[in-house]
């Protein structure tokens, strides 16, 4: 059982630095892909983890995350499919298209909607992403940690009656003890 545990705990603590602490280091963002576009690649569910990258790096056939609308909170994660230059402006420009669309984007993204690009995705750690960081965030957060402390403080009480007991069980083993036999004939 103690395996079980020990294991469970070090897939938990290996999914938190993965999820939150290198993202965290690194300056990149976790996301939850939302819906089916990019899908195979990226399904429903799917955490992303999106470092920020100059434009001028960013490849044909990378994944980026970008504002639908500048300055909108609104994100979308889709491949870039062309990089276009503007004539006038001379400010590069993006074509993207998600994988299970059939078309284009209508619009072609402008540098200051980039986010970055995918860096890394774990699959169905984003519909936890969500769950937490979502509406239930107000009861969820609070029960989570309760039961947290209530865990521990069983575990601790667990252990301090554990050795109680086996402080008692030692103290009277000691005091049971038969008096010593005389194996001489005159006794």
């Amino acid at each position: 059982m103690r395996g079980l545990s020990a294991g469970l705990l070090l897939l938990v603590l290996g999914l938190g630095i993965v999820a939150v602490g290198v993202p965290a280091v690194t300056g990149s963002t976790p996301l939850s892909i939302l819906t089916g576009s990019m899908t195979p690649t990226l399904p429903p569910g799917t955490l992303v983890v999106v470092k920020p990258t100059p434009v001028a790096e960013i490849q044909l056939g990378e994944v980026i995350t970008f504002q639908l609308e500048s300055g909108q909170p609104t994100l979308v994660t889709h491949r870039v499919i062309a990089r276009s230059t503007d004539s006038a402006s001379g400010e590069v420009r993006f074509t993207t298209q998600g994988d299970a669309n059939d078309v284009a984007d209508a619009a072609q993204v402008m540098p200051v909607q980039v986010q970055g690009t995918v860096w890394y995705s774990i699959p169905y750690l984003g519909w936890a992403n969500q769950w937490v960081n979502g509406p239930a965030r107000e009861w969820l957060v609070p029960i989570a940690a309760g039961a947290l402390f209530c865990y521990a403080a069983v575990s601790i009480i667990g252990g301090f009656r554990a050795r109680r007991r086996t402080k008692r069980e030692g103290a009277a083993t000691a005091v049971v003890r038969e008096p010593a036999r005389s194996s001489s004939p005159d006794a």
